[in-house]
C-alpha cells in the first residue's frame, strides 16, 4: 500500500508533516485543487520521465506542461513520459497518487523552477485520495535540492 509507504517515509524524514486523506478524489490536478481550495498551479504534480537510460522524477506545478526543448536542455536528451506500468514499477504509486515520497529505491528527483512562485505546495500522498501540504523549501529539501527548468506554464 503506497499510502503507508508515504506515511512511513514522512514519519522518518519529516515527522512534522502528515498525509491528508480525503473522501473526495485528488487524482487529477483540478480535483486536488478543488479539494484543497487552491489554484491548480499550487498542486505539485510528479512526472516520471526517461531520458536515454535514465529514469527520474520531476515535480512541477499542476498547470505546467513538460517542454521538450527545455527538458532536452535541462536533462541532456529527449524526455519521454513513462507509462502507468513503468510509473508503478519506479515509484510504487499508481497514476493519480504519484509523489516523491515513499519510493521503493533511491531516485533522482528534480523540482521544476515553475514552482518558485508558490510558498506552499500540495503534492499527492501515494494514493488518489491523499495529499501533503508543505512549504516549497521543504519539498525541495526532501527531494534532494535539485532545480530544473523543464516546463512551460500558462500565461498569467
Amino acid at each position: 500500500m503506497t499510502l503507508a509507504s508515504v506515511q512511513a517515509d514522512l514519519a522518518a524524514r519529516a515527522p512534522d508533516l502528515h498525509v491528508m486523506v480525503t473522501e473526495t478524489s485528488t487524482a487529477t490536478v483540478q480535483l486536488a485543487a478543488d479539494v484543497h481550495g487552491c489554484a491548480p498551479g499550487q498542486i505539485a504534480k510528479t512526472l516520471a520521465i526517461r531520458v536515454g537510460e535514465r529514469e527520474f522524477l520531476l515535480v512541477t506545478r499542476g498547470d505546467a506542461r513538460l517542454s521538450n526543448q527545455k527538458a532536452k536542455a535541462a536533462f541532456g536528451g529527449r524526455p519521454r513520459m513513462l507509462g502507468p506500468d513503468d510509473v508503478l514499477r519506479l515509484t510504487s504509486h499508481e497514476v493519480g497518487g504519484v509523489c516523491p515520497f515513499g519510493l521503493p529505491a533511491p531516485l533522482t528527483i528534480y523540482c521544476d523552477v515553475s514552482l518558485r512562485i508558490y510558498d506552499e505546495v500540495i503534492p499527492a500522498g501515494g494514493s488518489t485520495h491523499a495529499s501533503v501540504r508543505l512549504p516549497l523549501s521543504r519539498l525541495l529539501e526532501l527531494c534532494g535540492g535539485q532545480w530544473a527548468d523543464a516546463c512551460d506554464v500558462p500565461d498569467a
